[in-house]
């Protein structure tokens, strides 16, 4: 297959996630204020999106408080720069067995499995310009934790989704994933233009090797607009990878806390590195303006 790298490239940062990094790095963002000032740096280091988790302030755990994104996009707004934000949709779809030898009851512990309103209710609100679309399920971690979305719920979610007016971005960690996405957009439950993230190098989804990608990109419909990224140490390498497969280009400490060996990163540094390695290949970076052109979306703060 011959490499069509992209010559004008977005970045989106993810900028705190829902994974226990919290212990390992105090750089994450935690708090509403931490969280939008993040995202912020990271838009003026050249971000066009920023992708956004909310965490419980006082316990730095994943949460799906409408009130606390609120609180975020108040905030973004305030700064006054340019940032596309996207907003997660995919909390409330967490499933935790007992135990191997029990898996009923399920886990009080992680467990989080609410219906496809409640999952959207801050979009609902919000009407953010890009909201996430978890396209399957898949097993995480090496315990009883299941991502779980069933094509019943991925269907409700596109039709509220598209009813809102919201562009939805198709996550996608592992094949079959995408094959859900083209049954979805078949049905007419996406609008286009379609954006997509492949998220490359999560146990046990796809894996983040070359070969792999090349054939999740190589099933892609050609005016599909695509992201993708990897994990941990592989996260600035994939911003190479994703620019030669065609793609853009996601980084941030939802992903990976390292800048170098030994160096905890920023969301703002994570985004400057991205960059360089971008216009080192002869990118343009593209602004928030030149994603919303793409992408027809209209400005909402």
């Amino acid at each position: 297959m011959p490499l069509h790298p992209n010559r004008e490239v977005f970045i989106t940062c993810a900028v705190t996630g829902a994974g226990d990094t919290t212990g390992r790095s105090d750089k994450v963002p935690v708090t509403p204020a931490e969280i939008a000032a993040s995202a912020v740096e990271a838009a003026r280091a050249g971000a066009a999106v920023a992708h956004i988790h909310v965490r419980d302030p006082d316990t730095g755990k994943p949460s799906r408080d409408p009130a606390l994104y609120r609180d975020v996009v108040e905030r973004v707004a305030a700064y006054g720069v340019d940032v596309v934000l996207n907003l997660t949709a995919g909390m409330g779809g967490d499933l935790v067995l007992g135990s191997a030898e029990q898996p009923l009851p399920l886990s009080v512990d992680g467990t989080d499995m609410v219906g496809a309103e409640e999952r959207l209710l801050h979009i609902a609100e919000l009407r953010p310009e890009i909201c996430t679309l978890d396209c399957g399920s898949m097993n995480f971690g090496e315990g009883d934790y299941v991502m779980t979305n069933t094509p019943a719920m991925l269907k409700a979610m596109a039709v509220r989704i598209r009813e809102l007016g919201v562009r939805p971005e198709i996550e996608v960690f592992d094949s079959g994933h995408l094959v859900l996405a083209k049954w979805l957009k078949a049905q007419g439950l996406i609008d286009d233009p379609v954006m997509l993230q492949l998220c490359m190098g999560i146990p046990w989804g796809a894996p983040d090797d070359i070969q792999t990608l090349m054939a999740m990109v190589a099933n892609l419909p050609p005016d599909w607009t695509f992201s993708a990224f990897s994990i941990g140490r592989n996260q600035l390498p994939y911003a190479a990878m994703a620019i030669l497969a065609g793609g853009n280009v996601r980084v941030g400490l939802e992903d990976n806390i390292w800048l170098d060996k030994g160096v905890l990163a920023t969301n703002g540094a994570l985004v400057e590195r991205a960059i360089k390695i971008a216009e080192a290949m002869g990118s343009r970076i593209l602004s928030p303006a030149d994603v919303r052109e793409r992408l027809k979306l209209e400005r909402r703060w």
